[in-house]
């Protein structure tokens, strides 16, 4: 990786659980292919933002808006020689899910996902900048962020039309599933291919094509973003940075510096004061 310059700057919601703000600025840095636990808004503000995610590149300008779901796989990095800006809201489901139940009037809408990832929406826009400007600099009350959050669900549930959650799931939608329940169930262990696979009941290179064909990420790849973000989780809670690399296999913590940096943009020591402050 070359020598990074810019800012990553972290900021929790003092009034929405686990919501959490990005502002990035940078030149010469580029994200692992990686996924999150929770929905992922951007607003590219400055250069221009590429990123691959839903088996292809997009090119997002100042003024798109990016929207990535649960577990979708991206990475990003700079598209050109200008300096990158972006801010990015993430919101964790739960949240996010019961606005969307409200939004189309029916008791569940965990299945809800959008099928658009670079949208020029200015409504959409302005309820993230909104809602990242409330967090950003802790002004307004509850009632101030949870209508920029709900501002921005209505607007997503009115860009999908009509909200049909599908209760169909393929076989291999099913046994990857398995695979992707046995990889978060054992996070802290020291798990190979062959259990993996075997959680799958898979061949090991059946499903090791299978995985990457329909994720765009690798086993191991996905493994190494499920322990940063349970390692995200256990910094935010205040656990020593040496102990959180211990606990998610991490050979050391300059691998595990290393490794969470690709991901966040910043080292673990670096993340846990920016956000426990």
């Amino acid at each position: 990786m070359a020598k990074q310059s810019g800012r990553f700057d972290y900021f929790k919601s003092q009034h929405i659980p686990e919501l959490t703000v990005l502002q990035a600025a940078f030149s010469d840095f580029s994200y692992d292919r990686h996924a999150h636990e929770e929905y992922a808004f951007g607003v590219t503000l400055a250069g221009r933002q590429d990123f691959f995610s839903g088996g292809q590149f997009h090119r997002s300008p100042p003024g798109n808006v990016i929207q990535f779901n649960p577990e979708q796989v991206h990475d990003g990095h700079p598209g050109d020689d200008s300096t990158l800006g972006y801010v990015m809201v993430y919101v964790p489901a739960a949240q996010l899910e019961a606005l969307f139940a409200d939004a189309v009037g029916c008791e569940r809408a965990g299945g809800f996902r959008s099928s658009e990832t670079l949208m020029a929406d200015p409504s959409l826009r302005h309820a993230i900048l909104d809602l990242a400007r409330l967090v950003t600099d802790q002004v307004g009350a509850r009632i101030d962020q949870e209508h920029a959050l709900y501002q921005m669900a209505t607007r997503l549930v009115q860009r999908a039309s009509k909200f049909q959650p599908s209760n169909t799931v393929s076989r291999p939608d099913a046994l990857l599933q398995q695979a992707k329940d046995y990889i978060l169930a054992h996070l802290e262990e020291d798990m190979s291919l062959d259990a993996i696979s075997q959680a799958a009941h898979l061949s090991k290179y059946h499903f090791l094509r299978l995985f990457r064909q329909q994720f765009g990420i690798t086993p191991h790849q996905y493994v190494l973003s499920c322990r940063a973000n349970a390692a995200r989780n256990a910094l935010e809670a205040g656990t020593a940075p040496n102990e959180v690399a211990f606990r998610y296999g991490f050979t050391d913590l300059s691998h595990f510096n290393r490794r969470f940096k690709r991901i966040y943009g910043m080292t673990p020591y670096q993340y846990q004061r920016s956000v426990t402050n």
